[in-house]
């Protein structure tokens, strides 16, 4: 088989094969690689020791030296070069105790997560597939090299990468790691939320979110998002849907495309609605206040979770205006944007259309009809650059104060009833005319 690696990749490898040491590229690029996919990045493993790799190559980074990491920078890209290496025995479910540096290529690949991740290559020795991962991408598998209890021992991690990457190459976890996975999925307590946030995050923005159900039935969600649990079987017997809780969230997550934030919106819009649901005394069920609920939880997880303010800010944000529906004329839009945000509305209206997508026929072509009218006076609102926020009122602090008010919470106050005066009738946004409405109010 031959794979085609990148100038700089042959480059490095060609350098330290040149001086007498094995090189190979390794891992998720050579897997990606097979499958046609364009790999995110090179890793290269080699029987040169770190010191020996720092001499061949002018810029190094020691990114992980310990564990035999150097990090080699040609241009503006890095490439991550490791010593072969036998991990020792793993004390705290992630670290090993020590590392051993190694002659073998073998060795190095034995230690890997799956069989698909544990090949090498280079133009000489061509595909180095020890423990069958060529197989497994054939039979479209997700297999652990050797036992999977022992490496799912090592690294807690594991148990979720191996749901992460079912995911993202739509294969089925093969049947003894299944089973590894469902008897080991409580020791993924032991890993940092930091982690556990980067691997949720490649699950829900990949091809197949759907996988999340896996996740659900190995127990994984059970550790690490006990709050989807929460919500798988929960029916909702009323006209608007066809779908249990948890499954109308993975329609909806479906039907977004796959951006962070969008993704993990539509996790977490309806996450309120096992706490809310009632059923009145026609069996229709109704689950009021679900929108506010969700969003306490959204931001509880995300916390939870170490996500960064912004992506908190903006998913909670979401989540609270998911439901917010309006008769689509330019000034409820334009409320609606100021209420939400300019940036952000265009993924309230995709959040709206992935909802709305997943919920049942009734009265579907209504809904979406609304949300394509009020894309339409959105795009023509910024079109016409019709006022929506305090930056685009002509008149700001320094005018009102030239009229005498104090500066603080009165100047504050008459700045956002500006602007609410001006969202009714984008007319009325002129310096002339504010100046005269505030005159007016004061008295003046």
């Amino acid at each position: 088989m031959k794979i085609t690696l990148p100038r700089k990749v042959l480059m490095i490898i060609n350098n330290l094969q040149l001086h007498g040491y094995e090189a190979f590229a390794v891992g998720g690029c050579v897997r990606d690689s097979i499958l046609a996919r364009r790999p995110e990045d090179w890793d290269i493993t080699t029987s040169a020791k770190p010191e020996e790799i720092k001499r061949l190559f002018r810029r190094t980074v020691d990114t992980g030296i310990e564990h035999g990491t150097v990090t080699v920078l040609i241009g503006k890209d890095s490439f991550e070069v490791t010593t072969y290496r036998v991990d020792g025995a793993y004390e705290d479910g992630r670290h090993p105790k020590e590392v051993k540096f190694t002659s073998r290529l073998e060795e190095d690949l034995q230690r890997r997560d799956f069989t698909i991740n544990a090949m090498a290559y280079n133009d000489e020795v061509r595909l180095v597939d020890v423990f069958g991962g060529m197989r497994d991408l054939n039979h479209h598998l997700i297999r652990c090299v050797g036992d999977p209890r022992e490496r799912f021992s090592e690294d807690a991690l594991r148990i979720l990468r191996a749901v992460r990457f079912s995911a993202q190459l739509d294969f089925p976890i093969e049947p003894h790691t299944a089973e590894a996975v469902r008897n080991l999925a409580p020791t993924l307590d032991k890993i940092s939320a930091e982690r556990i946030q980067a691997e949720l995050v490649k699950l829900l923005v990949s091809p197949h979110p759907e996988r999340i159900r896996d996740a659900c039935e190995l127990g994984i969600t059970k550790v690490i998002l006990p709050e989807w649990d929460a919500m798988t079987g929960v029916e909702q017997h009323t006209p608007h849907h066809k779908y249990d809780v948890a499954e109308h969230t993975i329609h909806a997550m479906k039907n977004v495309k796959r951006d962070k934030i969008l993704r993990l919106t539509m996790l977490f819009h309806d996450m309120g609605k096992p706490s809310v649901k009632t059923t009145d005394e026609n069996g229709r069920d109704h689950f009021k206040g679900h929108a506010l609920v969700s969003e306490e939880i959204a931001r509880t997880v995300l916390r939870r979770l170490k996500f960064d303010n912004d992506t908190v800010k903006k998913v909670t944000r979401l989540v609270c205006y998911h439901d917010y529906r309006v008769e689509p004329t330019a000034r409820n839009v334009r409320r609606a944007m100021n209420r939400i945000g300019v940036d952000l509305f265009p993924y309230y209206l995709a959040v709206r259309m992935a909802d709305a997508k997943a919920q049942s026929p009734y009265r579907r072509r209504e809904k979406i009809e609304n949300i394509v009218a009020m894309r339409e006076l959105y795009q023509e609102i910024l079109l016409n650059d019709e006022c929506v926020t305090l930056r685009q009122l002509a008149v700001g602090g320094r005018e009102l104060m030239e009229l005498g008010m104090q500066p603080g919470r009165e100047i504050g106050s008459m700045l956002s009833e500006l602007l609410e005066y001006v969202i009714d009738d984008p007319v009325r946004n002129n310096r002339e005319h504010l100046c005269e409405y505030v005159k007016e109010k004061l008295g003046l």
